[in-house]
């Protein structure tokens, strides 16, 4: 079940950029694509965990399969403000074989690691539904036709 998710203002840029990142590598022709492209990243960062340095957005895609986030309980806390690392880390659950990968972004990266995480719990719980349209309203439009009244008007040959 997705829950109504506004994303916070400090996120919007990098969230913007996951979601539009996520959403163009999703291919129904090709499911695989998504997952072996997010393989690929996951092996360039176990390579080099600087590898991501300025690109959150990358960051999230590569550990997006090595963490578990618990999103039911981490929506609890108000994230309108910038959590600290301490205070989200308790809802992630991170696999066996990402644990030196991100033991080493927490002691060098922590604050991106923070919002990668944050990127992808908010990306998880994001009802990209659009939403209904509103009510179609008639608008009167008043036209002055009085100036071509007397002006011949092209028939196409339907008139004639």
């Amino acid at each position: 079940m997705k829950i109504e998710t506004s994303i916070p203002a400090y996120l919007a840029d990098d969230f913007s950029m996951y979601l539009e990142n996520m959403e163009s590598l999703t291919d129904p022709e090709n499911p695989d694509f998504l997952t072996n492209y997010l393989k690929v990243l996951s092996a360039q960062l176990a390579s080099s965990s600087s590898v991501f340095n300025g690109m959150v957005d990358q960051l999230a895609m590569a550990i997006n399969r090595s963490v578990r986030i618990d999103s039911k309980n981490l929506a609890k806390l108000d994230l309108s403000q910038q959590p600290l690392w301490a205070d989200i880390k308790p809802f992630v659950g991170v696999h066996a074989d990402a644990r030196a990968t991100i033991t080493q972004l927490m002691a060098d990266s922590e604050d991106e690691l923070k919002t990668a995480v944050l990127l992808i719990h908010f990306y998880n719980t994001y009802d990209a539904t659009p939403l209904p349209a509103m009510a179609e309203v008639e608008v009167e439009v008043e036209v002055d036709d009085h100036d071509n009244l007397e002006k011949p008007y092209a028939t196409y040959g339907y008139d004639e």
